[in-house]
């Protein structure tokens, strides 16, 4: 199977020259960075028509976690477009943080379409170091369809919990391996390295949820389910909230 799956990769990468090419010129990530935002917020919107029902159901407590101020702190680390800001409770204080500094004019358009929030600050910054964020500042952390493409997951859910306050939550949902043994998960494995290249460094086979349930949380609530999207390759999803 190894075999067969290391020569599929290889067809692949042949019909895809063009892009190794402009990849191994240092063009590739440039022109990436420039056109991801415009894909992902034609993503988001069939992305929220199909998953807005589980993200309601997932935000559904998010004021449970709001600190002695009385309003929510509220921090969403790869931000994207913004897609998320709708299901926010009124009066959250929203801050973004995405290594995409071209997400700026989405979130833009974003913020004037969701009034109900109160919109803090976008910085530019990696999950991985987000050092302008202060220890304990945040009442929540959200991420979606993040943890896919982090560089290092045990250092993200390491800053997740350094800016979370004593008793915050982590909430996340994120597409993830499918099960061993389907052929789901061998096309996931065919297709992962080029599709890393082509999709800002997002990765098809990881098993998010090992992170999590190793990360030092004192409460984990997680659910498997099978998304109903048109591409099945991220069907396989997880969803739920952590607290420190």
């Amino acid at each position: 199977m190894a075999l067969i799956i290391s020569i599929l990769r290889l067809a692949l990468d042949i019909l895809a020259f063009p892009v190794h090419l402009l990849n191994f010129l240092g063009l590739w990530n440039w022109i990436c960075k420039k056109w991801f935002p415009y894909l992902l917020m034609w993503f988001s919107v069939t992305y929220n028509k199909q998953m807005g029902s589980r993200k309601r159901e997932l935000f559904s407590n998010l004021q449970d976690f709001e600190g002695p101020s009385g309003k929510l702190s509220l921090l969403e680390v790869g931000c994207g477009t913004g897609t998320n800001f709708k299901f926010y409770p009124p009066g959250c204080r929203v801050t973004c943080i995405d290594p995409n500094p071209n997400f700026d004019k989405f979130l833009i358009k974003s913020i004037a379409e969701n009034r109900h929030v109160q919109f803090e600050r976008f910085l530019v910054a990696t999950g991985e170091n987000m050092h302008p964020v202060a220890d304990g500042s945040m009442d929540v952390v959200v991420c979606t369809l993040v943890l896919c493409s982090v560089e290092n997951q045990k250092r993200f859910l390491q800053e997740v919990c350094r800016v979370l306050r004593p008793g915050g939550a982590f909430y996340f949902m994120e597409h993830v391996a499918a099960e061993p043994s389907t052929w789901k998960y061998f096309w996931q494995q065919v297709l992962d390295p080029l599709w890393y290249l082509l999709f800002d460094g997002c990765n098809l086979t990881r098993e998010s949820w090992k992170a999590l349930e190793r990360a030092s949380f004192s409460k984990l609530k997680l659910q498997h389910l099978q998304a109903p999207l048109l591409c099945q390759l991220v069907c396989p999803h997880i969803y739920g909230y952590a607290v420190k």
